[in-house]
């Protein structure tokens, strides 16, 4: 085996779609090879003795170029080189990942009698993720949420809440979010375009997604930490109930300030408690 070669994050993650090229010192390219699915890469190109270049490429990750010296028996090990992400924030390794609602929440926000806010949130919920391995932007995300399970802490309030004047969750029991893209907003910030049906209707919703990063869990996991936001328009959802108070002020403000922070937990299942 002529050249191998460790390709990792910052992180220690792999990184699968890098490429590596080698060129000997007049320039001349004499070897290119693509990383496996654990980042490693291993070649039997015979190469002759002396001195390479050897520069790696990924997409979404700044190169690198290390030196590598090719000895009689033909073989150079490069050990292990380490990309950093264009921009310098590490992202989660690619694949499925669950979210964990023990330690995620989902709010809403509602302005009140137009001088305070009314705190909400769903009790009982699931997501998945799916982090792309080439172009983040092409990762996923769906989510269903059980529309009986909103809890403002006053029980005639979320009993109205349920009615037909607000969620009807009767005849539309579940809320969905299904991703179409992501735009990149910053280094760790993407705009997520996606789909919500809520109250039987469906409208496209953005979420502002912030990546708060990646680390083990003491049950031998990893976890990723996102935070999420997004406004609505209750008339959009054709939610147009509304109580005027006096001075015409309405009790309940028309628009609603989603607010999501969610831990996912990389794989296709939570671990078992």
């Amino acid at each position: 085996m002529a050249l191998t070669a460790r390709i990792r994050t910052r992180d220690g993650w792999a990184v699968s779609h890098a490429v590596v090229t080698v060129t000997d010192m007049t320039g001349r390219q004499v070897l290119r090879a693509e990383a496996d699915g654990d980042g490693t890469v291993r070649d039997t190109t015979a190469l002759d003795p002396g001195a390479y270049t050897v520069i790696v490429t990924a997409v979404g990750y700044a190169p690198a170029a290390a030196s590598a010296i090719v000895t009689a028996s033909g073989r150079a090990e490069i050990g292990t080189v380490t990309l950093a992400r264009q921009g310098g924030t590490e992202l989660p390794p690619p694949g499925p990942w669950t979210v964990d609602p023990a330690h995620s929440s989902v709010g809403a926000v509602a302005q009140h009698l137009g001088i305070s806010s009314v705190h909400g949130r769903f009790t009982d919920f699931s997501a998945r993720i799916e982090i792309a391995p080439d172009e983040v932007e092409k990762s996923r995300v769906e989510a269903v949420i059980r529309a009986a399970s909103i809890d403002t802490g006053n029980g005639m309030r979320d009993t109205h809440l349920r009615s037909a004047d607000f969620l009807d969750v009767e005849q539309y029991p579940e809320i969905t979010y299904r991703s179409t893209g992501l735009t990149a907003a910053g280094s760790d910030r993407w705009t997520v375009h996606g789909e919500l049906t809520l109250h039987g209707v469906v409208r496209p919703v953005d979420l502002d997604l912030a990546y708060l990063g990646t680390g083990s869990d003491p049950w031998g996991g990893t976890r990723a930490a996102f935070r999420a936001t997004a406004e609505l328009r209750r008339e959009d959802f054709a939610m147009n109930y509304n109580q005027v108070v006096q001075a015409g002020i309405a009790a309940i403000g028309t628009t609603l300030k989603v607010e999501l922070d969610i831990q996912a937990v990389q794989g296709e299942s939570l671990p078992q408690a």
